[in-house]
């Protein structure tokens, strides 16, 4: 009986034993689950932690990318081999001196003394010498011009009265001659006859050698270009009336119509330039041996405008009788900054010029400008000295921007 409760009491002990254990080793087990668990959430926030590094990190490196590009997207490419096809030049801006400017309007007229007025010696039917006589055809001194004829006329040939008259006046003063010897006629007779003769041979020199089987010739005065000619051919014309203008075209004048708020400046005018309509070229006096001829004081008739004239040398391709446009040219003005105006171009009304970046990089610069003497032009604000700018091709650079700009473009400044 003692050994059946024995093995009673060590069976149940075995068993609470083992039921001990058992949930020992599952507390063990649920224990190292929570810590796997665990490092698993721990390795999942490190891994997520670093992707969310490295897209920030990503992020931040494109946002750089972005920077870069707008840093520099308004860069113009302008290579050397798109240069090399036209006429390009850069130049560095520096302070220099710079004269202010009256800007106005004038006319280039022809000089004293250079034209005269070819007019009829006689009324009749005028005819070209020439079929070619127009306005800038060239002639000498005393080339053959038109040819008026009188013969078909009511009063008759023209040159056949003048003859007569002369011929019939010389024989009066030679029969005169011999009765004044005679004393048959007397002294104040005498001198009627031959005052009478005097003037019968004056107009008959003026003809004699212009006569021809056509008429009476007409000749040019002097060298030059003939500048318009005034009669049709076939056209009646009368005695003393001006057919033709021919001018020597060597020295021009140009008249400035200056207005009357610049009077108190105008003494301080040396020279000028101006600008022709005809093939916009500027022109400087000082190239063309010019002169100040007058500075007006006082107003032109019915206008408020001062003249101003100036007197140069004819280039040849200089109209005469042609409006320009003027810059009179006055006191200097030193450290100022000045570009050619070849280096502007203009849209809707302001302003541009192309800085050079590097070898072929440029950006479009805005700059406010000041006096304009038709060549070079004063930049009050938009370039400094040492900006390097395009002077000649600034409009092939302003087409390639359309195309030409290149984000992030690297280059050395």
């Amino acid at each position: 009986m003692k050994g059946i409760l024995f093995l009673t009491v060590a069976a149940l002990c075995l068993y609470g034993c083992k039921g001990t254990m058992k949930g020992t080793v599952e507390h063990v087990h649920a224990h190292e689950a929570v810590e796997h668990v665990h490092e698993g959430h721990e390795h999942g926030d490190a891994h997520d932690h670093e992707k969310h590094e490295h897209g920030d990190a990503h992020d931040h490196e494109e946002h750089g990318h972005d920077h870069a590009r707008e840093e520099h997207g308004d860069e113009i490419i302008f290579t050397r081999e798109q240069a090399a096809r036209t006429e390009f030049e850069v130049k560095e801006v520096t302070f220099g001196t710079f004269r202010r400017v009256i800007k106005t309007t004038g006319q280039v007229l022809p000089a004293p003394g250079d034209e005269a007025v070819v007019v009829a010696t006689t009324g009749g039917i005028v005819t070209y010498a020439n079929q070619n006589l127009a306005a800038g055809y060239a002639v000498k001194k005393d080339d053959k011009l038109f040819n008026i004829n009188t013969k078909n006329l009511g009063e008759g040939d023209y040159y056949a009265r003048v003859n007569a008259n002369y011929e019939k006046a010389l024989a009066a003063y030679r029969r005169a001659q011999g009765l004044l010897a005679d004393k048959i006629v007397s002294k104040r007779e005498y001198e009627a006859i031959q005052l009478e003769f005097r003037n019968a041979k004056i107009a008959y020199d003026a003809i004699a050698g212009q006569k021809t089987p056509r008429g009476v010739r007409i000749v040019s005065p002097m060298g030059g270009y003939v500048k318009n000619v005034l009669v049709k051919d076939g056209e009646y014309v009368t005695e003393g009336q001006a057919i033709a203008t021919v001018s020597q075209n060597r020295r021009l004048v140009l008249r400035a119509d200056v207005s009357e708020k610049y009077f108190s400046v105008l003494k301080s005018i040396r020279t000028a330039n101006f600008r022709t309509p005809y093939d916009n070229r500027v022109y400087e006096l000082e190239e063309l041996s010019g002169k100040l001829l007058s500075v007006g004081k006082a107003a032109s008739d019915n206008t408020f405008f001062v003249p101003v004239s100036f007197e140069f040398d004819n280039c040849g391709e200089v109209i005469p009788g042609s409006f320009v446009e003027v810059f009179l040219i006055s006191s200097p003005m030193e450290r100022v900054v000045s570009i050619p105006v070849s280096a502007l171009t203009n849209e809707m009304g302001y302003f541009y010029v192309y800085k050079q970046l590097d070898e072929e990089g440029y950006r479009k610069q805005e700059v406010v400008l000041g006096a304009n003497d038709g060549r070079h032009v004063q930049v009050v604000k938009g370039l400094k000295r040492g900006d390097r700018v395009v002077t000649k091709g600034a409009y092939q650079v302003k087409r390639g921007s359309a195309s030409a700009a290149i984000p992030g473009h690297t280059h050395n400044h």
